[in-house]
């Protein structure tokens, strides 16, 4: 198959790889329909955050149940589904109190409390460096996703992969912001950055009752389509102290 794949600091290329297989009872294989290049791969790029090894880029992915393990009851060959990523176990003590993203099993070579710089970290994550995991990601034509009975979701049929694609990552982390704030409802919120988290961010703000939303950022670009979408007040730092 033909997947992105990371060599060294600086030089990713699209390279014939060998086809994902099943490896446990609870993996599925997964046909990947749509895929997206997150900010975060970058700092795997400018090798801020190191990888020795190549390796299979891509956390935010979706797509078609291709295989499925032994154990898996709750997907068949053919389901569409959209993948989370955080690698979550299921059955550990911070994914049965929904801390999944503490996962104590999926990284089990650099798991631990400290997050130290190149030790200690939380749970895997799909393309993401041995350190987390060693995962192959989804920027693929092909991923084998374990503990496959725990994070897919199936989607509806009325919606696109456009339409779900941001329920892999970016969603749930401006929604996360959001929810660390625990907005009771009519607070103004005001979200610095004004990137694609940002956006994310600033919708989670109005779904979850803000009065206001404002978005400060230093990029009329960004603060214009904030406005455009999102219907926010914008400030840009250069022009006024926020």
């Amino acid at each position: 198959m033909k997947a992105a794949v990371f060599h060294k600091a600086g030089q990713i290329s699209v390279d014939t790889v060998e086809d994902p297989r099943l490896l446990d009872a609870r993996d599925v294989i997964l046909k990947v329909t749509s895929t997206a290049i997150c900010g975060s791969d970058l700092h795997i790029l400018n090798g801020a955050v190191p990888q020795k090894e190549p390796m299979i880029m891509g956390h935010e992915f979706m797509g078609i149940v291709e295989e499925v393990g032994a154990e898996i009851t709750n997907l068949k060959k053919g389901d569409r589904v959209v993948v989370p990523f955080p690698i979550s176990c299921g059955t550990c003590f911070f994914c049965t109190h929904d801390a999944s993203p503490a996962c104590e099993h999926s990284n089990y070579k650099h798991y631990g409390p400290n997050g130290d710089l190149l030790d200690q970290k939380g749970a895997a994550l799909f393309g993401y460096t041995d350190l987390y995991g060693g995962y192959s990601g989804g920027q693929a034509e092909y991923v084998r996703v374990p503990y496959a009975d725990i994070s897919p979701r199936i989607v509806p049929d009325h919606l696109s992969d456009e339409q779900a694609l941001f329920l892999t990552d970016i969603f749930p982390t401006g929604w996360s912001a959001i929810d660390w704030a625990q907005l009771k409802g009519g607070e103004v919120v005001a979200i610095f950055g004004s990137g694609p988290v940002g956006l994310m961010a600033q919708k989670a703000a109005w779904l979850n009752g803000a009065g206001r939303v404002i978005a400060i950022d230093p990029l009329d670009y960004r603060l214009a389509k904030a406005k455009a979408v999102n219907n926010v007040d914008t400030l840009n730092p250069n022009e006024v102290d926020v």
